[in-house]
């Protein structure tokens, strides 16, 4: 079951926004039967084993008759080992405990709409207390913070174009994974970055995402153990279903 956040408004205190770090230290060095008692969403968290894995559920999708047409002349082979690095969820990222969940972030990095809203009620006050010293981020780019209440241990804020722009999509996916490769993170779970508000087709975006991400995989596959495509929407769940399997065949 997913939880639904609260929706109350956090005040910045006196002297809060000094003791983040401190305040991230002390969660991310608690012992896991520990942290997970300090939980915002509580009881309501899915761990890896909740996570479908691609190897089991996309020979499934790969026989769709419906989806026939978009497997035809696949250009990549089959790797096993890069089918295994795939994860979906269908629910909640905030609810999600890997070692970073991403989040579809705003330029001012101060929390706004949508997942970003989500992601911060979900963690504390103390996100914003460190998205505060990140002086925003840019399109395409990346930056981490600590994940403090949420079951994450981090959250990776990237910033999408508004409207179809391959390249700068592209970057935020590259970018994500290249700190969570930087930081030694092994599980990460990206939303549909840029879809929804930010006016980016989800079909368009899907292909970008899944070349990008298995390209990375190719050269990065000893690095990361998981990467999971979080998706709430259906027409996600539709265009994802499709396109796993051309992107990652598996026979």
């Amino acid at each position: 079951m997913d939880f639904q956040p609260s929706f109350r408004s956090y005040s910045l205190g006196s002297n809060r926004s000094s003791n983040f770090e401190e305040e991230k230290q002390k969660y991310l060095n608690l012992p896991l039967d520990k942290k997970r008692k300090v939980y915002k969403c509580g009881q309501n968290f899915h761990t890896i084993e909740d996570v479908g894995k691609y190897t089991n559920i996309g020979r499934n999708l790969s026989k769709d008759p419906a989806f026939q047409d978009d497997l035809q002349g696949s250009i990549y082979k089959v790797d096993q080992n890069l089918n295994k690095k795939i994860g979906i969820f269908f629910g909640n990222i905030a609810a999600l405990e890997v070692d970073a969940i991403v989040n579809a972030a705003n330029s001012s990095l101060l929390g706004g709409g949508g997942v970003d809203a989500v992601i911060h009620r979900a963690a504390g006050p103390n996100l914003l207390d460190e998205c505060r010293t990140l002086n925003g981020c840019d399109t395409g780019e990346a930056k981490i913070t600590g994940g403090y209440l949420l079951p994450a241990k981090y959250v990776i804020h990237t910033v999408g174009p508004m409207g179809e722009n391959p390249a700068l999509l592209e970057k935020c996916y590259v970018n994500s994974l290249h700190l969570a490769v930087e930081n030694n993170l092994k599980t990460i779970a990206f939303p549909c970055v840029s879809t929804g508000v930010y006016g980016y087709p989800n079909k368009e975006a899907a292909k970008v995402v899944l070349q990008t991400v298995r390209t990375f995989l190719e050269s990065n596959h000893k690095n990361i153990e998981l990467i999971v495509f979080c998706l709430f929407m259906d027409v996600d769940k539709d265009v994802y279903s499709r396109f796993l399997p051309y992107y990652f065949p598996l026979s």
